[in-house]
């Protein structure tokens, strides 16, 4: 498979089943229950790529060898996405990061949902319905804080800066 985009679908279903060694039949009970979604065609046909080719091996694996049962490998699978997801986001983000290093400016805003988005020097990040700020003070600043802490922040407020959820202090 070397040469081959491993995304490309180039596989019909009966190359597909003898390269993973399944039945057919095997290979649409498994698109049914959504372990591998292969491509469609135009005439509705099923095209394999060489990575669905690698997930039916894995599946024969897990079930076989492993003895895990289909809706268990299918929250495997699930998880392995969302974990390969998360390591895209943070690698954009350190890429983020490392072109604002220059810079200078490393300011960042976040929304309940976790979406973070780099901010620049002036710039007030988008308010949201059901959104929180949450402020972040660099340490130098915060020491100088510490000893009039109770006097000089109202309730709700952390000796780091950040308003917990419902103004309840962390």
């Amino acid at each position: 498979m070397n040469g081959i985009d491993e995304r490309a679908p180039v596989f019909v279903i009966s190359v597909a089943a003898e390269l993973s060694g399944m039945h057919p039949q095997t290979l649409r009970q498994y698109d049914r229950l959504g372990l591998v979604s292969p491509r469609r065609t135009s005439g509705r046909g099923r095209r394999y790529s060489a990575r669905d080719i690698a997930r039916l091996r894995q599946v024969q694996h897990l079930s076989q060898e492993e003895g895990i049962n289909l809706a268990g490998i299918k929250r495997i699978f699930e998880l392995q996405d969302q974990v390969a997801a998360q390591q895209e986001e943070l690698r954009a983000l350190n890429e983020a990061l490392q072109r604002m290093s220059g810079s200078g400016s490393r300011i960042f805003a976040a929304d309940s949902s976790g979406q973070v988005s780099a901010l620049r020097r002036g710039e007030r990040p988008e308010r949201r319905p059901g959104g929180a700020l949450v402020l972040w003070r660099g340490r130098a600043c915060a020491d100088r804080h510490v000893g009039r802490w109770a006097d000089d922040h109202p309730a709700g407020w952390s000796r780091s800066g950040a308003l917990s959820a419902g103004g309840v202090p962390r």
